[in-house]
């Protein structure tokens, strides 16, 4: 993508990250891939091992059928791969990094094998102190690595409205995070996919059906190792 044109995007989320607030029940946001209403499922899918995809309206899918949201497909993914595991989408939408890291006791439960970890963007559209995203970040990827669970972190970009120097800032942050604790991460969730009207939807920020499957096949590629290591070693 060109600089230009991300640089055009980050200045419409400049503008919108102010209409987005942490949604006061994450227990009533978050919900599985598999199913919209989790209190309806059995005891059986409940033991089932999981992959967390805790984040933000990326995550939820903001703008889609829950089973357009980049979730849904990568279950369709796990499951098309033969592999018994359920996607637990833990998306709320205007989320940051402290909003995740405080629901994040509740996220983790059940048989937790892979975090998805897409968090970040909210801090950059406000300009919060980029040491505290890096602490908050880094407390949860210590939390579920210190319950056995393999993280993958998804690097977001932080709008030009607050200079080049915190730009920069943000970017490593992520990077730094990932060095300090050995995970795996994708650089921006939303490669290829921001910046192009094509994919996204009107708002010019959240992915369209066909941005969402292709932010979608990019986690995947990262998350099928991990997952495959994980559960051959549990």
């Amino acid at each position: 993508m060109k600089r230009r044109d991300l640089l055009v995007l980050l200045v419409g989320l400049s503008s919108v990250g102010a209409c987005q607030r942490e949604t006061p029940s994450p227990r009533a946001a978050a919900v599985t891939a598999s199913d919209a209403a989790p209190e309806t499922r059995n005891a059986s899918a409940a033991a089932r091992p999981r992959v967390v995809a805790l984040g933000d309206s990326l995550t939820a899918g903001l703008g889609l059928a829950p089973e357009r949201a980049w979730p849904a497909l990568v279950q369709a993914k796990i499951t098309a791969a033969g592999l018994d595991v359920e996607v637990v989408n833990a998306g709320v939408s205007g989320d940051t990094t402290a909003g995740g890291l405080r629901r994040l006791d509740w996220a983790l439960d059940g048989d937790v094998k892979v975090l998805v970890l897409e968090l970040g963007a909210n801090d950059g559209l406000r300009g919060l102190p980029i040491d505290q995203m890096h602490d908050n970040l880094s407390q949860m990827i210590r939390t579920a690595k210190d319950r056995g669970i393999t993280v993958l972190l998804c690097g977001m970009e932080a709008p030009p409205n607050f200079g080049p120097q915190y730009t920069r800032e943000f970017r490593k942050a992520y990077t730094d995070v990932a060095d300090e604790h050995d995970v795996a991460i994708i650089p921006f969730m939303l490669a290829g996919v921001a910046g192009d009207s094509a994919l996204n939807q009107a708002d010019g920020i959240h992915p369209n059906e066909e941005g969402t499957r292709r932010v979608a096949d990019l986690i995947w590629q990262s998350l099928q190792p991990l997952l495959t290591r994980a559960l051959t070693t549990s």
